[in-house]
């Protein structure tokens, strides 16, 4: 009793009578009862921007959904897609339809309050309150009023009219419809959740983690290509390898110099001596974009491979734990022959010039690439933009998420072909399943964040790089990586990248209700939301796994997959009806879409549709709600049996 009445009193700060109490508890129960906000699911963007950056501000399709429900047969088709571009792009689209000469004053008239009806709309979710704190503070008063009142209202008309023309009199019109678009987006879309990879392949991840850092509510579920940026920026020189590696493949180096002010000048007055007189055609970029830098960027790209393996050897050496052995294979290069044993056979290799490998001891470093290296790490742990993205994936990121019945991580919860979970030694414990995956997720922030224990720092940034390409990692789901063998041999057996018989199981529903077991949920309402493993749906492939209990939502945002799946991606919404999945078609331009209201073509598929609408008492949000309330009728009774006094 003593410590709750010491809890009560403490609760008692923050309702100081019975008057705040009772308010309190009446605000908190009738949000309960209003409808589950909206959840928005991405994953695997790949530095794809453009794409992602309007799949966010079409909230997949949801923004044209309400401008159909509002509007139906009132509006015809052309001022609807206007309508949507105009919030999708408000001054874009402002700025367009200004240079077409028509009469502004009348389109600012109908397209502000067109604006504020389909405001009303996705308003009406939230409280007031909420509301309230989203509103843009320049036309907060103005954005209240008319959301409150009826244009032909008896009594408001001519003051909702003259609200209006008064702000295109002033000249804020512009600013108006912009500030009201951003606002109809935020409240659109209550949580965005990134099912992990932000990062590589395609040319703009930074802009990305920009717009995730202005996004009012987000998580994110570390991604492989996530982690090994954030084991780079913690000074992973094996993850800073890959990193450059990554992107001298496909021609984004722009990224790191531009951007992260990664300095690639020692690496590239290195790779242009050392190979000269090499075409090094096994590592031409996948596209380079300035045909004058091919030669250039072929060069950097081996450069930082070879050093990449021989960095990799040394961390395997180090930590025999990771049984990864068969991945030490420069060592096993005939280099008179030009041939490779791997596992007893030989294989011819496609490029024969290693200049740089030592054949008494071919796995150490030459005294120029240990400089590269250490230069490349100072760079990556001083990049003040670099750090900057990487605290905000640690803060709002982790290995997975229990959201809503809903659990979402990005790759595999590592198993056997007994479908048990695999056992895995990680700093002297041996855990499986949701344990296994806690510890990893605590690893991680001990590699990044400790700066005091330089061995406990190393261990746990090796267990980082683990997780990118380990046999284990539940991020990378696969027997191994087989960079070297996709270099260097033709033969397509051994490029083979064996995924985890979670990849067998995951149609099995009893094997799913066994994750969902392991993770503390109710099998007969939960869900996985899986990302990673692209689904190839013009083969037929399905996204929908397990009879709906398994959604993954790989579907090739990357342009690299879209010649493969056949689409540009899946993204999932869940709502107060249910749970759809909406696939895209590529996206072509923002240009288009301004100038002729193009929206990425997209179908949907309803995944679970519930009987009953689905409030904020059933989410959560809505138990902790539950919770505090609780809490507060106790104040309640504490206050009227005299254990506590009101503070006037």
């Amino acid at each position: 009793m003593d410590d709750k009445l010491k809890f009560l009193k403490l609760l008692s700060e923050s309702f100081p009578t019975i008057g705040a109490t009772t308010r309190e508890i009446i605000n908190l129960k009738a949000i309960l009862n209003l409808p589950k906000g909206t959840e928005h699911f991405l994953t695997d963007i790949h530095g794809e921007y453009q794409a992602f950056n309007h799949v966010l501000k079409n909230g997949s399709g949801v923004i044209k959904d309400k401008i159909d429900d509002i509007f139906g047969d009132t509006l015809e088709e052309n001022f609807k897609k206007q309508l949507a571009t105009v919030i999708y792009y408000p001054e874009e689209k402002v700025n367009f339809i200004q240079e077409l000469g028509i009469d502004m004053d009348s389109w600012y008239r109908v397209t502000i309050l067109r604006l504020v009806e389909v405001c009303k709309v996705v308003s009406s979710k939230y409280t007031a309150s909420k509301v309230r704190k989203a509103l843009p503070e320049d036309f907060s008063y103005i954005i209240q009023e008319l959301l409150h009142e009826k244009e032909f209202s008896y009594n408001k008309k001519e003051y909702v009219k003259n609200i209006i023309n008064t702000i295109i009199e002033l000249d804020r019109a512009k600013e108006f419809i912009i500030a009201i678009s951003e606002l109809i987006q935020r409240l659109t879309i209550d949580v965005l959740h990134i099912v992990g990879d932000i990062y590589d392949r395609g040319p703009a991840p930074h802009k990305i983690m920009d717009r995730l850092m202005n996004y009012h509510n987000v998580d994110i579920q570390w991604g492989n290509h996530d982690i090994l940026w954030m084991n780079a920026a913690a000074g992973h020189k094996g993850a800073i390898a890959n990193v450059v590696r990554i992107c001298s493949r496909y021609s984004n180096t722009d990224i790191l110099e531009d951007i992260y002010g990664i300095n690639l000048l020692p690496l590239a007055t290195f790779a242009m001596d050392t190979y000269a007189d090499d075409e090094c055609t096994q590592f031409i970029p996948k596209e380079c974009r300035n045909k004058k830098n091919i030669s250039l960027m072929s060069k950097i790209h081996k450069a930082i491979t070879i050093i990449q393996f021989k960095v990799e050897a040394e961390i395997i050496k180090n930590n025999p734990i990771f049984q990864m052995e068969d991945r030490i294979l420069l060592d096993k290069i005939d280099l008179e022959k030009g041939t490779i044993n791997i596992d007893g056979t030989i294989y011819p290799l496609t490029d024969k010039n290693f200049p740089t490998l030592n054949k008494e001891n071919p796995l150490e470093l030459t005294a120029e690439e240990k400089e590269i290296i250490e230069k490349l790490k100072k760079s990556f742990v001083n990049s003040e933009k670099l750090q900057k993205h990487v605290k905000f994936l640690f803060s709002k990121g982790s290995m997975f998420l229990k959201y809503n019945s809903n659990l979402l991580f990005h790759g595999c919860i590592p198993v056997n072909e007994n479908q048990e979970f695999t056992k895995v030694t990680i700093c002297g414990k041996t855990l499986s399943g949701k344990k296994y995956l806690e510890e990893l997720d605590r690893v991680c922030r001990e590699g990044y964040f400790n700066k005091t224990d330089p061995k406990r720092k190393e261990r746990a940034i090796d267990f980082m790089w683990y997780l990118w390409c380990g046999p284990n990692s539940p991020l990378f789901g696969k027997d191994a990586m087989k960079t070297f063998e996709r270099y260097f041999t033709t033969d397509k057996a051994l490029h083979k990248e064996v995924k985890n018989p979670y990849y067998s199981f995951y149609e099995d529903v009893d094997f799913i209700n066994k994750i969902f077991v392991e993770f503390d949920l109710n099998p007969e309402i939960s869900h996985i939301i899986n990302g990673h493993v692209p689904v190839k749906e013009k083969k037929g492939e399905s996204p929908i796994k397990a009879k709906g209990k398994l959604i993954v939502i790989d579907g090739g945002f990357s342009k690299a997959y879209q010649s493969e799946t056949g689409l540009a991606g899946y993204t999932l919404i869940y709502n107060s009806y249910g749970m759809k999945l909406v696939s895209h078609e590529p996206f072509q331009n923002v240009k288009n879409a301004i100038e002729n209201c193009v929206d990425i073509h997209s179908s949907t598929r309803i995944v679970k549709r519930v009987l009953e609408r689905k409030r904020v008492k059933d989410t959560d949000i809505g138990k902790k709600l539950e919770t505090q309330i609780e809490d507060l009728y106790e104040l309640l009774d504490a206050y009227k049996r005299g254990f506590i006094k009101e503070k006037h």
